[in-house]
């Protein structure tokens, strides 16, 4: 996934915050096997990504950054532009914020609160600000 910084991993998931903090916090949670369907994962991969995943990520988003809600996403769309298209379940995580946030001398704002998030608009942050974000978030784990 890029330059982005794996924070946590489970037995069945390992998730990567990435780069692109338009959403303060936004990873995406990759299945280890793989796997291109929702269907088929199992019931042991679904009870993992809920009770360590979704809890504890809302949870330390919220607790690091005063996160307001969670959009979560998997979408796989990408995978099938490719001309032998291999999709891998995975899923997209954007914490967002009524309020602004200022961190690691970065200004974060949530310009489409309450809406659909905006795929357009892009917040690339330097290596250090994402280990730094990494380092908030991992303190609430």
């Amino acid at each position: 996934m890029g330059d982005g910084i794996s924070i946590y991993e489970t037995r069945h998931w390992e998730v990567i915050l990435l780069p692109d903090q338009a959403y303060l916090g936004r990873c995406v949670v990759v299945l280890k096997r793989e796997c291109g369907k929702l269907s088929n994962l199992t019931l042991d991969e679904w009870i993992d990504f809920h009770n360590n995943i979704v809890k504890k990520l809302e949870f330390a988003f919220k607790k690091a950054f005063n996160a307001t809600m969670f959009n979560w996403s998997c979408l796989m769309n990408n995978a099938f532009k490719a001309e032998n298209p291999k999709p891998q379940v995975h899923w997209h995580l954007r914490p967002r914020y009524e309020k602004d946030v200022e961190f690691a001398k970065e200004k974060f704002q949530d310009l489409e609160f309450s809406h659909h998030y905006n795929k357009e608009r892009k917040m690339i942050v330097s290596k250090d600000v994402l280990e730094k974000i990494s380092e908030e978030v991992k303190k609430c784990f």
